[in-house]
């Protein structure tokens, strides 16, 4: 055998070895996730299942309330309702191992614009996103339509060194992702991954109990009556309440998007999911292959 015969496998096994623990080191590594809301509760009520399941696993998430919510009670509004609200998704963000923060714009002003538009490149890059969540843009409330605008702008400027350059740029483009809804023009939503819950749903149930303005009280669109005829006075039966409603919410969610459940837990365990989140990847960010979608949702099998 002559040397060079010798040394190219040498060569050979050391180039494996670097490649595959570069890739154990990119599964391994914490990913960071952040997702964007009209209101102080949209994140939470869209993702809160997912965001505990990436908490568990060392992962970190925040979720932006891109409005302070202080119209969104039926009884109580301005300063003390934004107060209110922000306090109740830092309770929650404690119960999920998250982090949180609301933006100072008024409930029902957000607006499609420049000044906007870097706030949110600002948040993306200071957070160093690998995922990025919002809104679709086609929606029945004009702040979930302007969020879905603003982040999907934000999609190639995060990037652009010039734009924003009080915020160093990132070098890779996240994966951005939209929440599901049940809106048909002009499109409808189409899940690119569903994911199970039911692992934390009663978690999910207890942060969202944090939400009492709107859980309980029935947000802007609620009344004292309605209230009174559900649980009264009595906290068991709120939260049982708060329990099957959401479990319906997110039942409904798994029987709609069986296949896509189907598809990556497997016809078995795809078929006995109770409770799902799914998500949509926007065309406008990267496009993580399957197996990248993978190490982003470390979820499955």
């Amino acid at each position: 055998m002559t040397i060079r015969s010798r040394i190219l496998p040498i060569f050979a096994f050391v180039f494996l070895f670097q490649s595959a623990t570069a890739q154990n080191k990119e599964i391994k590594d914490t990913l960071r996730i952040i997702a964007f809301g009209a209101h102080p509760d949209d994140p939470e009520f869209q993702m809160g299942g997912t965001a505990l399941k990436w908490a568990k696993l060392g992962h970190k998430v925040k979720l932006v309330s891109c409005t302070n919510g202080d119209i969104g009670h039926w009884e109580m509004s301005g300063g003390e309702l934004a107060k209110r609200r922000t306090a109740e998704v830092q309770e929650a963000a404690r119960r999920m191992g998250t982090e949180v923060e609301v933006l100072d714009i008024h409930d029902g002003e957000l607006l499609h614009t420049l000044e906007n538009r870097k706030t949110i490149v600002r948040l993306i890059r200071e957070w160093k996103a690998d995922l990025v969540f919002s809104h679709r843009p086609y929606d029945y409330h004009p702040d979930h339509r302007n969020v879905g605008l603003l982040v999907q702008d934000a999609a190639f400027m995060v990037m652009v060194p010039n734009f924003c350059p009080d915020v160093p740029r990132l070098t890779k483009n996240p994966a951005f992702f939209f929440f599901p809804d049940n809106f048909t023009k002009p499109y409808p939503f189409t899940p690119t991954v569903s994911v199970s819950i039911d692992d934390v749903f009663d978690e999910k149930v207890n942060a969202l109990d944090a939400l009492e303005s709107q859980v309980y009280e029935g947000g802007a669109l609620g009344n004292a009556e309605t209230r009174t005829k559900r649980w009264g006075d009595d906290p068991v039966r709120r939260v049982e309440f708060l329990k099957k409603s959401w479990s319906n919410r997110h039942g409904r969610i798994a029987d709609k998007h069986r296949e896509s459940l189907i598809e990556w837990y497997g016809e078995e365990k795809g078929g006995a999911v109770k409770h799902a989140e799914a998500f949509e990847l926007c065309e406008y960010g990267s496009k993580p292959s399957k197996d990248q979608l993978k190490r982003l949702f470390p979820f499955f099998d």
